[in-house]
Formats: C-alpha cells, structure tokens, sequence
C-alpha cells in the first residue's frame, strides 16, 4: 500500500512541477514518451506520460513505455525509492536482479535526475530567527 501511495504522489509532485517549475519544464523539452514503475509481481504499476512539457499519470501497466523500472515488490519498491541514498539503493538493487529495467537505461538515469527538482525547498534562515 506504502508503494502505490508513493507512485499516486509522485505523480502529483510531477505534474504541478511540470506546470510551476521552469528547470523541470526544461527537463521535459522533446521528451514525449510514456515510461513505468512497477512491481515485479504485478501486483502495483502506475505508469507517466510525458506530453508537451507535462507529465500526467495513471495508474496500471502501459502498453509499450519507453522504460520501465521494475522492482522486485511493493516493499522493495517502497524502501528503494525512499533510502537515504537513492543512487546506491538503486545500484544495488540492480546488481542484485531485485530491480529490473526495461527499455532505455539512459532513460532512468533522465528519470532519477527530475527528482531532484521535486523536493521541497529548504526553508530560509529568516524563518529560524523569528
């Protein structure tokens, strides 16, 4: 359940990022495509479509993404995609065959770059003082 919440949110921080965020908007320039995450076992997906500087995203497989980030469950998934070190989270669990990529691997690395531009801002000195 952890996991299919993560996916539906990070598809809403995705979507008011591609409509708020210029450096996101950036990102998304001659990026039409669909890609996906889900589990392995086939019990979660949830898949993004990339269209015109915006993302949208639905949940369940896509018929033909561009990628797809498979993991080996939900709470893998879930604990992958919230590690501290998401990089090397995501390197182990690849050498490990928990996380399977189909598709284009420049793609993911594309896809691990945009979350940078979905955490929340840092809160400014100003408000500590106070």
């Amino acid at each position: 359940m952890k996991f299919r919440f993560l996916l539906w949110m990070l598809g809403r921080l995705m979507v008011k990022a591609s409509r708020d965020n210029p450096a996101f908007q950036q990102q998304l320039v001659d990026r039409d495509m669909v890609f996906q995450l889900y589990t392995l076992d086939g019990k979660v997906a949830r898949h993004f479509i990339v269209k015109d500087q915006r993302i949208s995203s639905k949940r369940g497989p896509a018929s033909q993404p561009a990628f797809a980030l498979g993991f080996k469950d939900a709470a893998y998934g879930f604990a992958t995609m919230s590690a501290k070190n998401k990089q090397l989270a995501f390197m182990q669990g690849i050498q490990n065959k928990d996380i399977q990529i189909q598709g284009n691997p420049a793609l993911v690395i594309w896809f691990q770059g945009l979350t940078k531009y979905l955490m929340p801002k840092k809160k400014s000195s100003e408000k500590k003082a106070a």
